[in-house]
């Protein structure tokens, strides 16, 4: 990570939050330079429990707590509620993601913070409305959005994309709801603007929203739901079982694809003269680009398709991503040494580059930072 790219030196956050959404927001102001101090329960956040873990650490954890301080209050004690209160008093900005209304209980509402802070809530279905108290998932997020209805399998049936998109998308939102917002307020003060909090309310149902914007407006103008976008796009096998991804975007591409396949006949049969013709028509389409695929390697049709000037890569398994020379030889994951667990490759942050320091053990920091207060440990 370059210096020259961490404007948040000095910047104060308290992360209150668990899982992922939250702490990934609060891990990318920490690459930017913020002193982030993340707050934890005595039994520690619920994500050092899941993916493979050891000694306290868990891949997922440490993936979205690099570089963070672990301070462990249990804020069912006043003396550690007051600890908290403390640094969220001092906090430039703080995370929370405790059911809504729970954390002003516990002190830890904007009224809280500095008159300068910026105070995010994260949470499944917003602050307000009738779903504010509802429990939430990346699994319920990608349901209740439509994703998963988006992502149905040959057989029709509805399926969660295979990683945690609902919270990493919700982070990165997140993320940017609080640059914008210290953005606003280093103009404000360059300005000589009195200072005033902004409390961004983030959710992931919002998050969502956003990720599918486009299927969203437009299924509400059609009040259906739209036709699949360029179809054949999609992924084929290969005689060697080889998994190939082809994407087209324009109708000529269509043409070059039976060509590579040796379908020349298929773009002048009505029925595939164009996406919209091909979607309707596409059970009888796709059997032959499927049958065309099957007859030769996919390594063959790799080479032809980018001789083509097509759009396609093989289907990549993460350690296939991780064993591509273009990926070794740009450099686009580094080595995290994690005392707890060994190395694990952790890919760059995008235009931004790595950050590569370890997750704090649970309370690591308990004392160093309460002395930093001038707070006694409870």
């Amino acid at each position: 990570m370059q210096e020259e790219t961490r404007p948040y030196r000095g910047l104060r956050v308290l992360d209150a939050s668990q899982g992922i959404a939250g702490p990934y927001c609060g891990m990318l102001l920490a690459a930017q330079g913020a002193d982030v101090v993340k707050l934890e329960p005595p039994e520690g956040d619920w994500s050092r429990g899941l993916s493979t873990r050891a000694k306290g650490q868990s891949v997922m954890h440490i993936t979205f707590n690099r570089g963070k301080r672990s301070v462990v209050l249990d804020l069912k004690q006043p003396e550690d509620r007051a600890a908290a209160q403390a640094l969220a008093a001092r906090a430039d900005v703080l995370i929370e993601a405790f059911r809504p209304g729970v954390a002003a209980r516990l002190g830890l509402g904007p009224e809280a913070t500095p008159e300068h802070a910026i105070c995010l809530s994260i949470s499944g279905f917003g602050q307000q409305g009738p779903y504010a108290e509802r429990p939430c998932t990346d699994s319920v997020a990608q349901a209740f959005s439509g994703l998963a209805a988006l992502n149905a399998g040959s057989d029709g049936v509805p399926n969660k994309v295979g990683t945690l998109i609902a919270d990493v998308v919700t982070g990165l939102s997140a993320f940017a709801a609080v640059q914008a917002a210290l953005a606003q307020r280093a103009l404000e003060r360059a300005a000589g603007v009195a200072p005033r909090r902004r409390v961004l309310d983030v959710s992931l149902m919002a998050g969502m929203a956003g990720l599918l914007a486009m299927p969203l407006a437009e299924a509400g103008l059609l009040g259906r739901a739209p036709a699949a976008l360029n179809i054949p796009a999609g992924s084929y096998q290969a005689a060697d079982g080889v998994w190939v991804m082809v994407a087209l975007v324009r109708e000529a591409e269509f043409v070059a694809l039976c060509e590579v396949l040796g379908l020349p006949e298929l773009p002048s049969d009505p029925r595939f003269a164009s996406f919209a013709e091909r979607a309707t028509h596409r059970e009888a389409l796709l059997p032959q680009i499927r049958a065309a695929f099957a007859r030769d390697t996919g390594e063959n049709w790799l080479r032809r398709l980018a001789t083509a000037r097509l759009l396609a890569s093989r289907v990549n398994t993460p350690l296939d991503w991780l064993a591509d020379p273009h990926v070794q030889a740009s450099g686009a994951a580094g080595m995290l040494h994690q005392p707890e667990l060994g190395s694990l490759p952790m890919p760059a942050l995008p235009g931004l580059g790595h950050w590569l320091p370890p997750a704090p053990a649970l309370g690591a920091d308990t004392a160093t930072v309460l002395r930093e207060l001038a707070v006694p440990a409870g």
